[in-house]
This record gives structure tokens, sequence and C-alpha cells, in this order.
């Protein structure tokens, strides 16, 4: 390997970008230039929402007009439906997200417009469609796997507490909803990791903004990316209680298992998204009064962290968090996108709108020319 190939692109900046960004002196994650922690004390998601797509928060007036379309596209299509209804109940929520997701971009007629795939408001249009859809589709899933049938949406409800409503069929409580937001605006963006820059690498050769969502979405699906917090629920379930935590970690540290939930490419010095995640924990621990959970969790990033040096990461109290809600451990990459989605659809309008083909090099290392001998 010649010294110049950054394997993964690792350093490698690429573009520029106005949306969000990590700022080493304060190792805070900034949104449009606000602490990610600030807005997710403060704000509905919607509001982030509305932030990462046009730059700034809204007004009042603005909020309420963009609530109004929000919760005007959350009902599903028909055809969505009936989509959902013949894709094996054992498929996994990701490729059944996906799979649906896909089909959304088969309902819109303005891409066939001149200039309609990469019409900025049309894209934004498009985002707050997808924003408002994902919730409907992803608590559907979850129900259909429980055996359950769908709830409709509501209007009257924002979104995370329409969200957990079309999930669980009853009116949550209010730390379950303060605690559900905070994860979807932490989770909202993170400038370019796998799936967003997925998302720009399609959005790059100016295809649709569907097609480069979709992309996203398998990319998030890996384990090293958005599957990590899934991966941290079975690492809880196989450790069972804080007692057996030096015994599991000695065996898979032995084994050299990589422990999810700890690490990241950008923080070095621990996610500063974190202690926000791990105070909404602390708030569900107390409120289903669950205190094995939080002695399991402290005991593991005590022990992890004590022999690495390696700081946890947001998917490690987001798993358990999630967990205690009561969604099933593979709904939470399916949560992801719906936070997620938000990003994406903000860095395919940025792409768009000062764009260069994304089309790297490589560094052949196979054989020689050759040729084929005749006879």
């Amino acid at each position: 390997m010649t010294d110049d190939i950054r394997k993964g692109l690792a350093g490698v900046v690429v573009d520029e970008t106005a949306i969000s960004k990590v700022n080493p002196d304060t190792n805070s994650l900034l949104y449009r230039g606000y602490p990610v922690q600030e807005l997710a004390a403060t704000q509905p998601f919607e509001a982030v929402a509305h932030l990462l797509w046009r730059g700034e928060l809204p007004t009042e007036d603005e909020l309420a007009e963009f609530v109004k379309l929000e919760r005007s596209l959350r009902p599903l299509d028909d055809r969505t439906v009936a989509l959902l209804e013949t894709i094996p109940g054992e498929a996994h929520p990701m490729d059944i997200v996906r799979t649906v997701v896909s089909q959304l971009g088969t309902f819109d007629d303005t891409l066939h417009r001149p200039g309609g795939w990469t019409d900025r408001e049309l894209d934004f249009g498009r985002a707050v469609y997808l924003f408002a859809q994902l919730p409907t589709i992803v608590a559907a899933v979850q129900r259909r796997r429980r055996g359950l049938e769908p709830i409709p949406p509501r209007d009257d409800l924002d979104y995370s507490r329409n969200f957990l409503w079309m999930t669980f069929g009853e009116d949550p409580d209010a730390v379950v909803v303060d605690a559900f937001n905070r994860s979807m605006i932490l989770y909202a963006e993170h400038s370019f990791n796998a799936s967003t820059f997925t998302a720009r690498v399609i959005a790059s050769t100016t295809s649709d903004l569907y097609s480069a969502v979709v992309g996203a979405i398998g990319a998030l699906k890996g384990p090293l990316h958005g599957g990590a917090n899934e991966a941290v629920m079975h690492v809880f379930d196989e450790i069972g209680d804080a007692e057996n935590v030096v015994t599991w970690l000695d065996e898979a540290l032995s084994a050299k298992r990589k422990v999810m939930g700890f690490g990241h490419r950008v923080y070095k010095n621990g996610d500063s998204r974190v202690p926000t995640m791990k105070a909404a924990l602390d708030t569900l621990v107390d409120h289903f009064d669950r205190p094995d959970v939080a002695a399991l969790y402290d005991a593991l990033e005590s022990e992890f962290v004590s022999r690495k040096g390696i700081y946890p990461n947001l998917d490690y109290p987001s798993g358990p968090a999630y967990n205690l809600m009561g969604f099933d451990t593979e709904m939470f990459t399916p949560l992801f996108i719906a936070a997620r989605v938000t990003g994406w659809t903000a860095h395919i309008m940025e792409q768009q709108a000062s764009n260069a083909l994304i089309r790297p090099l490589s560094a052949y290392n196979g054989p020689d020319e050759r040729h084929v001998s005749a006879g």
C-alpha cells in the first residue's frame, strides 16, 4: 500500500458543508452552529428538522406551518399498506423500510418534470414527506412483527408523541416522549458519516432524492454504522447482569471480538452526544424502576474504558433506552433512519446545490498487463 492511500478515506476532506461539524475546542456536535445538546434540551424534533433543511430555527409561524404540512403527510398510501402486507414477516425491519422507501419514490410524478429530480423546493417537499411517512412505516413494521394491526397516525399529536402512539397504542408518559425526542435529535445528523456520504455520492450523479435515501439506508444497515445500536442490545442480552461483565469481557477480548457501542472515528475523547442520551436513559431507568439496566451499563462502561481507554458512542446509551421504551431490538436501526433522514436529505440538497460528481481514484495492485494466448 502506498503512503498516499487513506483506507476508508480516513482523514480525507472531500468537500465543504454548512450543515454540521464537531467543534474540537468544546467537543460539541453543532447543527448549523447550534450545539446539539442545547437543541435536544430545548427544541421539538420538527424544529430541528427545519433547521437542518432551511438553515435556521423556525419562527413560531414557520413552525406552525411546517407542523401542519408534516401532520397532513403522515397517513400511508393504500399501495404502501399493501406492500407492507406482502413482504415476508420474518424479513429484517431494515430491509422492509428500505423497500417501502423505494416504493414511495414511484408515487412522485414530479420526478418526471424537466429538472424535477433535483429541484430544491420539490426536494424540500420530498424530505418532509419522508420525515412524515417514516414514523408511520416503522411503527407499522413493529406492530406487524407482533401480530398487531397498525394504528393510524393522529394529527393532534407532535412528532415524537405520535410515533410512540402508533407503535404502542397508548398515550406515552412525558418522560418517555422527552427521551425519545432527544434521541431523534441526537441521531439526526453527523456530517460525512458512511450513510450520508453514500447519499451524497448518489446525489452527485444527479440521481433523485429517493434513490439517494435508499442507498443511505443500505449503508446504515451495517453493524459498523447504524446497526451498532442493535448490536449493543445483543451485548447486554448476552451479559445479562452486571456481575457477569468481567467474565464476559475477558472472553470477548480474548476472542478479539469488537465490543459494539464503544469508539468513534471522529471522537477520540468520547462522543459528545453521549452525556445527553445517558441523561435521558437515566430518566427512563428511574421511570420504569430498572436499576439493573443502569448497573449493567455502568459496569461494562467502567471495565471497558479502564482496559482499552475507548469511550462509549451514542449507540451505547440509545440501545437500552429504546429497549426500555418497548421497541424490539431489530427496530432500533429503523428508528435511526427516521431521525437521520433529516440529515441525509439536507446533505442531498446541499450536494445538488454545488455539485461535482464524486469519483475517487484507486491504486491498482493486480497482475501486470497480460494477454490471452492464441490457440
